[in-house]
């Protein structure tokens, strides 16, 4: 049986936020899980980097694990930080800028 969730380490406890380092200057993502209606992956981005301006087909959540993001959904700017979660409902443009460089959990479910 192949496993769903990969490149993490089963039957351990973990802190998230120490599985994915920072790079000067860079986006940096590593894939928890990759299905046809689901998506997990870890990010991390250096100050001043970030997302452009994009829409999914369906709802993202973010958790943020360290630092602080400015996160657009529609025409909403909402600044997010270390212990906060949002969602960016499907289909509705959203992106976003690394205030001070951070870490977050993104989870894709599609329809």
């Amino acid at each position: 049986m192949n496993n769903l969730i990969k490149n993490i380490e089963f039957s351990k406890i973990l802190n998230l936020k120490d599985l994915i380092s920072y790079q000067e200057g860079q986006v940096i993502s590593r894939t928890l899980a990759q299905i046809p209606h689901a998506n997990i992956t870890l990010f991390s981005l250096d100050k001043g980097e970030g997302i452009s301006t994009h829409v999914t087909a369906g709802d993202a959540m973010v958790q943020i694990l360290d630092g602080a993001a400015e996160i657009t959904i529609g025409d909403e700017v909402f600044n997010v930080k270390a212990g906060e979660t949002i969602i960016m409902p499907s289909n509705v443009p959203h992106g976003l800028e690394a205030v001070e460089r951070f870490k977050m959990l993104l989870t894709v479910i599609k329809g």
